[in-house]
């Protein structure tokens, strides 16, 4: 199966190919008494591989991979400049990688292999045999690999580099949030960026309406003509009729509003739902003047506002309100939330949202509810993959737009002399992982840089360090090849 794409660069239109192939992984990888395998699957491009290139290799996260790949435009862009092989692999639970095929979500035993470091032993397994079977080199059957991810992919590329040093040779770990764990990030950060975007979208602030919102709503669904007013008025697919129908609203609601600010990109996209360029922008000009109007017509701006993001191609119908990115495994990664990647989050009078603090016990009730498991130990990642105790890692890079709520748990700092940062101020959610695009701002186009020279290093050290066994008894002609390579 392919999936045709057109790639602009330098002035040419390349087209290209991803195959979707499969390669068979272990349900239980760190077990001697369960011998189930299933199928992962990947995408893999060769368009731009030549002799003894590098893999660069995407470690996908919670969605279909194919939405990843058409949305990390820069491991396309510089494959040429590396010769590279192109992969990406799709995380177990999500897409078409089930376990136990439509069974997966079945029950807390079969859900219980999806964790981040079953995905991560999936990604090994897999990089060896992408190393011993597609490596074209006279020297070693091994090629240099080089992890490439996002969001929670960046956080598993970021791992796999910390854990598993000999399968990458290095980590671009984009709007990472390895640090949003409880005890190693406040609570309220991440809502308090959320709100500066808002704030300084426009000359007026968004955030005040928004913050007013909140109150209006469960003022005016309090009873049952306000349900159904509030229905119509937000073209809501199923009425409100239960308290518990408004507590969903209001958090779709909320979740759509910090989704705009994550994908406030400078031009149109389609990562999370189709958007026009800076979505926060267009989404706070409809609210203008919005401030001081009374409760119904509020309600109503914000509607319209909300087709921003929930219509903007116009044929969305009626608003399905415990959905709010398609293209997301929304059900798996709850699972996620409630067991390993708990990350706490709450909102106080110093945010635009409507207050709410963060009680671990609540969450964990909750989440033993719906899916019968029940975490006690929301410490496990930091145990797991070392909290800000990485200064013993090398080789990675992470990257933080300041409009992306997620930096608030992201590394900002450099950690040291080959754990850096960098910071975008213009930048969203993994915008520097986007394609390039003529409307880029300065400070992104300078991440990808530094990018370019840390992947260039890093696999400049991996040849020279491969292959200086093999270089006194080679041939003058392949003394030169290996030259040229490295300088690549």
């Amino acid at each position: 199966m392919k999936l045709a794409a057109v790639l602009l660069l330098c002035g040419q239109v390349l087209s290209y190919n991803y195959t979707t192939k499969y390669f068979e992984v272990p349900v239980d990888h760190f077990s001697f008494t369960n011998n189930a395998t299933f199928k992962l699957k990947y995408l893999i491009n060769n368009s731009f591989w030549v002799d003894d290139g590098p893999i660069f290799f995407y470690t996908g996260n919670e969605g279909t991979i194919e939405n990843f790949a058409e949305n990390m435009g820069f491991m396309f862009d510089i494959a040429p400049q590396f010769n590279a092989l192109l992969v990406f692999a799709e995380h177990r639970y999500y897409g078409e990688s089930l376990p136990f095929g439509d069974e997966s979500y079945a029950d807390p035993a079969r859900l219980g292999y999806l964790t981040s470091n079953q995905a991560l032993a999936d990604y090994v397994d897999l990089i060896n045999y992408l190393q011993t079977t597609r490596s074209r080199s006279s020297y070693s059957n091994k090629v240099p690999v080089v992890a490439f991810g996002g969001s929670y992919g960046g956080m598993l590329a970021s791992w796999l580099r910390m854990k598993f040093p000999a399968s990458v040779v290095g980590a671009i770990a984009s709007s990472a949030p390895i640090w949003q764990f409880q005890g190693l990030t406040p609570c309220e950060n991440f809502n308090r960026i959320v709100t500066d975007v808002y704030k300084t979208a426009l000359d007026d602030d968004c955030s005040v309406p928004l913050s007013r919102s909140w109150k209006v709503i469960r003022n005016i669904t309090s009873n049952d003509a306000g349900k159904a007013w509030l229905s119509a008025q937000w073209k809501l697919c199923t009425p409100l009729k239960t308290q518990s129908d408004v507590d969903t609203l209001v958090n779709w609601f909320s979740e759509i509003v910090v989704n705009m600010a994550m994908v406030n990109y400078p031009y149109p996209t389609s990562f999370l739902a189709p958007l026009p360029a800076y979505p926060v922008r267009s989404f706070c000009y409809k609210m203008t003047e919005s401030q001081t109007v009374d409760d119904e017509t509020l309600l109503t701006t914000i509607g319209a506002a909300l087709e921003i993001y929930t219509n903007y191609t116009q044929t969305t119908k009626c608003n399905v309100i415990n959905e709010t990115a398609a293209a997301l495994g929304e059900d798996a990664w709850d699972f996620q939330a409630c067991t390993e990647m708990i990350m706490p989050m709450c909102s106080t009078d110093d945010d635009m949202f409507e207050n709410s603090p963060w009680d671990f016990d609540t969450y964990s009730e909750n989440c033993y509810k719906k899916w019968g498991v029940k975490q006690t130990h929301p410490e496990l990642p930091i145990l797991e993959y070392g909290g800000k105790e990485i200064s013993s890692a090398s080789n990675i890079v992470f990257s933080n737009g300041l409009l992306d709520p997620w930096s608030s748990g992201g590394v900002l700092s450099n950690v040291s002399s080959s754990v850096s940062a960098v910071i975008i101020p213009e930048g969203a959610h993994h915008l520097d992982l986007r394609g390039e695009n003529k409307d880029d701002p300065e400070s992104v186009i300078e991440a990808r840089q530094f990018h370019i020279r840390n992947i260039k290093k890093w696999i400049t050290d991996y040849y020279y360090s491969r292959d200086r066994k093999f270089f006194k008894n080679t041939s003058l002609y392949e003394k030169v090849t290996f030259a040229r390579r490295v300088n690549t």
